[in-house]
């Protein structure tokens, strides 16, 4: 949820300064950044830096979707390979032991 609301909110901002649509984009850019926020720090762990850093491979991989299903332009091999090898960092951060 929270990368879902991270790249919209990007691409609601992308809608209006790139693409030169109506302003009222960046108003729901901001909402569903400010939502990210939120959801970001629902999750249960006791040092946010490294929620962060294990997100970032979520949020690679979320991009990528993004790119396929909204933007209808499918990832080569390399963005594939590329967001695996940010999965398997992140299931390093999430599961190792500590």
């Amino acid at each position: 949820m929270a990368a879902l609301t991270e790249i919209s909110g990007c691409w609601f901002f992308w809608l209006w300064l790139r693409l030169g649509k109506s302003p009222a984009w960046a108003f729901a850019g901001v909402a569903a950044l400010v939502f990210f926020a939120v959801m970001l720090t629902r999750v249960d762990a006791a040092h946010a830096g490294r929620v962060y850093a294990a997100y970032g491979g979520i949020y690679i991989a979320a991009s990528l979707g993004w790119l396929a299903i909204v933007e209808k332009v499918l990832p080569d091999r390399w963005d594939i390979a590329g967001a695996a090898l940010c999965l398997a960092g992140a299931a390093v951060i999430i599961a190792a032991p500590r």
